[in-house]
């Protein structure tokens, strides 16, 4: 797929996969993810499987535009001129979860989520046919450093798990910079991607 002029007729196809309950592996501003739709049940246990993930890991919801973020999550006017200066962006935003989030993907003490608005074009255009964020999480295999990276790669390793990898070209291996923000104050959880600084 062309990475900055994906052809809509491939987006429609991802897209469909993803709405009858299809897991996606898919590159962003950061690295690989995998994805799949915000009330697939399914997916959300394939994506844990595939990473051997617990119950505290923190999915993230990907967001087309803010007014779609702000359906998920609750934000103060100060989090959200944080948040609206380093997005789009490599960051995942942790915040208070609103009622629209499904349960399996809150925090189980917290209550909280990841959310973020990437600044990658094939994820754009996926997330704008889709009209819904996507459930996702770093595509990082388990006793594995750094995430995969060609599209080649993951469809030979991962061919079976799951429906679909959306390939536009070579994707970077730093994981986005995680931000918890539900205290109100800015706390970084993983240096990645993004730049610090600005938290710091």
């Amino acid at each position: 797929m062309h990475p900055d002029n994906p052809q809509p007729r491939a987006i429609s196809q991802v897209a469909d996969s993803i709405r009858q309950g299809g897991l996606i592996a898919y590159p962003t501003d950061s690295c690989f993810a995998l994805g799949c739709q915000l009330g697939s049940r399914d997916g959300i246990e394939r994506i844990r499987t595939i990473r051997q993930l617990d119950d505290r890991h923190h999915f993230t919801l990907v967001c087309e535009n803010f007014a779609q973020l702000g359906q998920f999550v609750h934000v103060d006017n100060d989090v959200f001129r944080a948040v609206k200066a380093s997005t789009p962006g490599s960051y995942t935003f942790i915040l208070p979860a609103t009622r629209e989030v499904p349960r399996k993907l809150l925090h189980p003490k917290k209550k909280t989520v990841g959310v973020r608005i990437p600044d990658h074009r094939v994820v754009q255009a996926l997330l704008a046919e889709l009209g819904e964020p996507l459930v996702s999480s770093t595509l990082l295999l388990p006793d594995e450093e750094e995430p995969l990276t060609q599209g080649w790669e993951i469809k030979e390793r991962l061919d079976y798990l799951v429906d679909a990898v959306v390939d536009s070209g070579d994707c970077g291996t730093e994981p986005t910079t995680v931000i918890d923000f539900s205290s109100g104050e800015a706390e970084i959880i993983r240096k990645g991607a993004g730049d610090t600084s600005r938290f710091e």
